[in-house]
């Protein structure tokens, strides 16, 4: 019996350091689902579909990981699908308390889960989404953030909402 890892997040837009976490993933356990979770309490700027094929495009060359949306507790998910560890990625202590309290809420629901936290490599500890989101939205180079497919889908993002890019001076 092989072991399903599962890597939950909004994953609002894929990014280098969520798929530094998924690589490793994937050379630890057999097969790795990325689980692309529906109905964050967050403002989205993609869809669930979106989200999915973005980082599925991303993963595209690890032939043990699939994508996947899903809803509801992530602990019900993981068991729906067989995985025995959910795997998280960490940057800096802030994520380490958020992770750890989540990993405890998990274990007391999901007892026959694991909780694996994988440390983000050095390169990608400050990035996050809303930082990429950001970034984008104003008009910046996300290269070094996110493959170009993702760059690509930001900006035309960031088009359709009516982001320049350019700094306004505000007088007041």
């Amino acid at each position: 019996m092989s072991i399903i890892a599962l890597y939950p997040g909004t994953f609002d837009p894929v990014h280098y350091g969520h798929i530094d976490i998924t690589r490793r993933a994937a050379a630890l356990w057999p097969k790795v689902i990325v689980a692309v979770y529906d109905r964050p309490s967050k403002n989205l700027l993609f869809t669930t579909e979106e989200r999915v094929a973005l980082f599925a495009e991303a993963v595209k060359d690890l032939p043990n990981v699939e994508v996947k949306a899903y809803a509801g507790l992530t602990v019900e998910f993981a068991r729906e699908v067989g995985a025995k560890v959910m795997v998280r990625g960490l940057r800096a202590i802030t994520d380490f308390e958020y992770e750890f309290q989540i990993a405890l809420t998990n274990k007391q629901l999901a007892p026959d889960i694991e909780f694996a936290a994988l440390m983000t490599s050095q390169e990608h500890t400050f990035l996050s989404a809303s930082i990429l989101k950001e970034v984008a939205l104003l008009g910046g180079d996300t290269s070094a953030m996110c493959p170009p497919h993702v760059s690509e889908a930001l900006r035309r993002m960031a088009k359709a909402r009516g982001y320049t890019g350019s700094a306004k001076i505000k007088r007041i």
